[in-house]
């Protein structure tokens, strides 16, 4: 008899079938007790949230149960507060600004309440960006900023922080693709400066308390109107460098050499053609002269992390091919301005979508007085001045800057864009009234071809001619003087 044999069979296929289904059991009650016992976590939103944030981070966490209890919070935190591990998101970089035509430029963190604190991602050039505490945001994209920071107190944070996190989108500026481009006023490496050269043996000497600010830019510019020549000798209006003075210009990281000047021919045309030669074999690119006419014409192209900049330089003053400081035909020299030329130029670089900047020798402020004396006179723009940059404004340049001034000018925005009239003497040796030892340091900052910003920070030499950096008050009194001349043309 076989039965019973298959009813044993049976009984074994069973048993697992039926134990499987008890553990299920016994897993679902456990599970089910104790999701019972432990309810899902409550969010709670702390006063400190802005109504804007509590929206933003209630649209972030919609549909989202925490695990356990999470309450958000806000405040408003220092860049050292950022380096320090936490449950903690950074949800805004705001920068201090203030008015265009305010002189200030440095705050502390005391003083914050009385400026504008700005999304760093909506800076403007029409607005000021303010160092704070000594520090200057776009630098080092760290200090100089409050950050806007999201608080998650629970016993498991990282959870909505994730969550917020992948839900809000990403604001400020990364670092990367930021163009740091420092421009600066008249360079003329000669005349008295030549004894001090034969006291202190290099040229770097005169750039000793500007060239770690200058060299850390992208790029650094000069308007150099003194060429170099073996034979350099004092000759009071007639300017040469010795080749000794090229080490102030390597000094501060010069990268581009504008000739616009009046007076690159004085030593004659070997030595200006030799002197660019000079330029070029170190690396340093030229515009706004050449060592023909066709080169003088070109407009300078600039492609650096992501931003094309156009530089136009001409010459609007006392040179012209006639006293031979022009370039003409295969002679070297300045580029004189052609209106017709210049406004196709402006045009084709608008077209390809680069930014422009239109440098100009200018013709010179002559009203000086008594040795010693200042001449706030020199500040404003001079006869036909103002109407000839925002001429090239309304022709389409995006930033018009005077390179040919001794004593810095006034400056305004105009048709939402700035206008530098004079940026005065970097390196010279005009000693003879406080306003021809002063110059402006123009730096530009940009990104994705934008102009974020433009820092100004004026400097002052001696009779040691070497320039330096005003102190804050200084800097605040002097650029406080050149604003009340400014035709703030907005």
């Amino acid at each position: 008899m076989r039965k019973p044999r298959r009813h044993r069979n049976k009984a074994i296929f069973i048993l697992p079938i039926v134990f499987l289904l008890i553990v299920g059991v016994v897993v679902g009650f456990l599970t089910f007790s104790k999701n019972i016992s432990k309810p899902k976590g409550i969010i709670t939103y702390d006063d400190s949230l802005t109504d804007t944030e509590r929206t933003l981070v209630e649209n972030a966490l919609a549909d989202f149960i925490p695990v356990d209890d999470v309450t958000i919070s806000a405040s408003l935190e220092d860049a050292a507060y950022i380096e320090k591990a936490g449950n903690y998101l950074v949800y805004q970089t705001l920068v201090p600004t203030t008015d265009f035509y305010n002189p200030v430029f440095d705050i502390t963190s005391d003083e914050l309440e009385k400026y504008t604190l700005t999304p760093i991602e909506e800076l403007e050039p029409t607005t000021k960006l303010l160092s704070l505490d000594g520090k200057y945001y776009l630098d080092d994209f760290k200090e100089g900023a409050k950050y806007r920071i999201l608080h998650f107190d629970s016993n498991t944070p990282d959870e909505t922080k994730d969550k917020v996190a992948t839900k809000i989108e990403k604001t400020g500026l990364e670092q990367d693709g930021i163009l740091r481009f420092s421009q600066t006023g008249v360079t003329a490496l000669t005349r008295r400066m030549l004894n001090k050269l034969a006291e202190v043996g290099s040229g770097a000497y005169f750039a000793e308390y500007v060239k770690d600010y200058l060299s850390n830019s992208d790029l650094t510019h000069i308007s150099n109107e003194a060429s170099f020549a073996d034979d350099c000798s004092i000759k009071d209006m007639v300017l040469c460098a010795n080749p000794r003075m090229f080490d102030a210009i390597s000094a501060i990281g010069t990268d581009i050499i504008e000739l616009t000047g009046n007076h690159n021919n004085d030593w004659g045309k070997t030595a200006n053609i030799e002197t660019i030669k000079l330029y070029h074999d170190n690396g340093l690119k030229t515009f706004g002269g050449g060592e023909t006419e066709e080169e003088a014409k070109k407009p300078l192209e600039i492609s650096e992390k992501g931003n094309n900049i156009t530089l136009i330089g001409i010459n609007y003053s006392t040179s012209s091919k006639a006293n031979g400081q022009g370039a003409d035909g295969d002679n070297p020299g300045a580029n004189i301005y052609d209106a017709a030329l210049t406004k196709k130029q402006i045009k084709e670089a608008k077209d390809k979508g680069n930014f422009v900047i239109v440098d100009i020798q200018f013709a010179e402020c002559y009203s000086y007085p008594d040795e010693g004396a200042e001449m706030p006179e020199c500040d404003l723009p001079i006869t036909g001045q103002q109407a000839f940059f925002r001429q090239l404004i309304d022709e389409g340049a995006d930033m018009v800057i005077g390179t040919q001034a001794h004593q810095p000018q006034t400056y305004e925005i105009y048709q939402g864009k700035p206008v530098y009239y004079g940026l005065g003497n970097l390196f010279f040796d005009q000693t003879y009234w406080p306003g021809t030892e002063r110059s402006l340091i123009l730096t530009h900052y940009f990104k994705d071809g934008k102009l974020l910003q433009t820092r100004i920070l004026p400097t002052m030499y001696d009779t040691a001619y070497q320039p330096k950096m005003l102190d804050e008050v200084a800097k605040k009194a002097y650029l406080e003087r050149l604003l009340s001349a400014s035709p703030k043309g907005n």
